[in-house]
């Protein structure tokens, strides 16, 4: 068990907890502190050293966890997908959206920084 602290969140913020945690049926702090630990854990890639960032750049999803995905996707688009499917589906397609957001933070830090060339160079 962490410690118990007081904070003060933007509406944004107490909003999305709240939909969030109405939707999955649990308490909104439950949710915050999930989104709290997940911050603690994942450094902002412009904060990461070079070897990270470019690691980062080649991120792919769990080969296991592709395949799943991929099978509940189509169980879903054939409309044969029971709940339990549906909320491994989210949980899968919320691993996936983040890790593509993170390849593609990683991959402007690393055009920034000057490790590998743009995407568009114009020639």
């Amino acid at each position: 068990m962490g410690e118990s602290v007081t904070i003060r969140v933007s509406e944004r913020v107490s909003r999305s907890a709240s939909y969030l945690a109405a939707q999955t049926d649990r308490r909104m702090e439950q949710v915050l502190s999930e989104w709290l630990d997940q911050a603690a854990v994942e450094l902002p890639v412009e904060f990461l050293p070079d070897l990270e960032v470019l690691a980062l750049c080649d991120l792919q999803m769990v080969p296991t966890e592709q395949t799943e995905l991929s099978s509940l996707l189509s169980e879903n688009r054939k409309g044969s997908l029971d709940d339990r499917g549906r909320v491994r589906l989210d949980k899968l397609m919320k691993i996936y959206r983040r890790g593509l957001v993170r390849k593609a933070r990683a991959l402007k830090v690393a055009v920034q920084r000057g490790l590998v060339p743009p995407l568009n160079r114009e020639t």
